[in-house]
Parts: C-alpha cells; sequence; structure tokens
C-alpha cells in the first residue's frame, strides 16, 4: 500500500485513494464528494444510447426539455459541460466576488462586481435566508436539498446535474439567466457530449426531486447521530452533507477505502465534510470508524 496522497481541493479524491490502496476505485466509498445517494442507476440508462457517439452533439432538445422540467422559457437555459463549466462561462463574462468566506473555490475572487453566493452554503450547508440577494447563485446542490429545481429568483443561476444524478464523470450542468446567449457565445463547439444529451430526457423521466430530497434529510439525520455518537463536533444543515470538526479524520478513514473531504481549501484545516451515504455507506463508514480507532461515546 502507498502513501495516502494528499486531499485535492474540490474532493472526488476516490480514484487516487484507490490508487494508493491498489484496489478497484469502484470499491471506494467516496464521501468527499456529494452527489445523489439515492440516484438512478446511471449507467444501465447510459448503455440505451451508445449510439448517440455516432453523431456530434446537438443540445437544442435536451435543453429545451430541462428547461420545461424547471419550469422557465427555453430561451433561458443554457447546457454546459459540468456545472464547472458553468462557473467558468460566468465568470469570464461577468466576473465577481463571493459574498463572504469560506466559499466554493471556483467561484471568482475580484474585488468588486457581481456577487456570487452558493445555495445551500458550501461549506456549511445552510440555505439561503428568503432576503439575501445575490447576482450569481450557484444552486448545484439545491434540488436535492429542497426538492425544487430552483428557487427562481433574479440574477444568473448555475446548477449541475452531476450533483442531481450522481455521474460527475458525464458532466452536464447549465446556466440560467435573461440574457443567457452572453454566455453562450464563449462556450466551444460541442461542448457537452452527444452521450450526456441522449440520455437526459430519460433521466428526467427518472428525477423524484421531492423524495430525494426527503430521502437525504432522513440519511443526514442518521449521519449525524453516527457521527455524535463517535463523539464529533458538527453542523448538519440543509445540505447532503455534514460538516464536522474532525482533525485527521480523512487521513484515518482513507485506508480503510473511505474518503471525507477535507476542508483545507476552504481555510478549514480541522473540518471534514462528509457526504450523506446511503444505508449500505452509513454501515461501512461506521465500521471503517471503529477500524480506524476512533473511539465511540459511552452512554
Amino acid at each position: 500500500m502507498g502513501d495516502i496522497p494528499p486531499a485535492g481541493p474540490h474532493g472526488g479524491d476516490g480514484p487516487r485513494i484507490a490508487r494508493a490502496l491498489d484496489i478497484d476505485p469502484g470499491t471506494v466509498l467516496d464521501l468527499s464528494q456529494s452527489p445523489n445517494p439515492f440516484a438512478p442507476d446511471v449507467s444501465s440508462v447510459l448503455g440505451r444510447h451508445l449510439d448517440s457517439l455516432r453523431r456530434y452533439p446537438d443540445p437544442t432538445d435536451a435543453a429545451a426539455l430541462l428547461a420545461e422540467a424547471i419550469g422557465i422559457d427555453t430561451q433561458r437555459l443554457m447546457l454546459t459541460n459540468g456545472g464547472s463549466e458553468a462557473i467558468w462561462l460566468v465568470t469570464q463574462e461577468i466576473g465577481g466576488r463571493v459574498w463572504t468566506e469560506p466559499e466554493f473555490g471556483l467561484h471568482p475572487r475580484k474585488p468588486d462586481g457581481p456577487v456570487w453566493r452558493s445555495d445551500p452554503h458550501n461549506p456549511s450547508g445552510r440555505l439561503a435566508d428568503p432576503d439575501e440577494a445575490a447576482d450569481v447563485w450557484d444552486e448545484a446542490f439545491y434540488p436535492l436539498t429542497t426538492g425544487r429545481w430552483t428557487a427562481g429568483r433574479a440574477g444568473v443561476v448555475v446548477g449541475s446535474l452531476t450533483k442531481v444524478f450522481a455521474c460527475p464523470g458525464l458532466r452536464l450542468g447549465y446556466i440560467i439567466a435573461d440574457d443567457v446567449e452572453r454566455f453562450a457565445h464563449r462556450q466551444p463547439q460541442w461542448s457537452v457530449n452527444s452521450l450526456a444529451l441522449a440520455a437526459l430526457p430519460e433521466l428526467l423521466e427518472l428525477a423524484d426531486l421531492p423524495s430525494w430530497s426527503e430521502a437525504i434529510a432522513i440519511a443526514r439525520k442518521e449521519l449525524a447521530e453516527l457521527l455524535w455518537r463517535f463523539g464529533f463536533e458538527l453542523e448538519a444543515a440543509d445540505a447532503p452533507w455534514v460538516l464536522v470538526r474532525a482533525p485527521g479524520l480523512r487521513e484515518r478513514l482513507a485506508p480503510h477505502g473511505v474518503v471525507v473531504r477535507d476542508c483545507a481549501s476552504f481555510g478549514m484545516p480541522e473540518h471534514v465534510r462528509v457526504g450523506v451515504p446511503d444505508s449500505d455507506g452509513l454501515a461501512r463508514l461506521e465500521s471503517a470508524m471503529l477500524r480506524s480507532g476512533v473511539e465511540a461515546k459511552s452512554g
């Protein structure tokens, strides 16, 4: 077994941990990312659309279907190569600054300009109050938190289907804006791949945001209770993760094939962010904690 590699800036460290442990990446429980733990089997959906790989991408129909699902005019939405491209396109066009620190690392940090804010806030997991304002809202985790596609606020919205359908390798995001064309002109041709576009209609048919958000809230409570039993200080707010003060926990769990998000990139080196797992993942997390020597509180 090799040395456990240091944490990356944005989570998703499972493949690098697997390489260090010389195990199949599919056997790693990667809680350093926080996608939908109750998403449908995306691989089976993709298998029915492999013929799309023989065609150049055309996002027109897929974008219209997503706009219909969200309940907005098609002219206000564009698809992107993941949420990261959505953030990049908006940043390149209008720049901006974050609402407060800590905040997601891909958001721009200019001294002035449009205000960016993640909702729920990353990393605290707290939903924005109704009277809070921003010019750009990052709603990557909003559907899983609330059971609704968007809050429908004024301004620009960036979103991530990667989180909703637990498919970070597929790369699907979007921008919502009244003047969305100003961002589209910066996007390279064929940016969103044909397989993602072909699968999206079927994925949208499978989407059940209210049930998923309800299940995540229950699973988040169970995760918090487990961590409390081990004596950790934590904040279990509204998002599909829990923020935990746990220095060194990543290094203790990683040798057992369980990865949590190091929060040093947020300026919080003593904290980790733990994605909400399903019941099997929760049992595996508990086992890894016990085997790593983390002792549960008595009583």
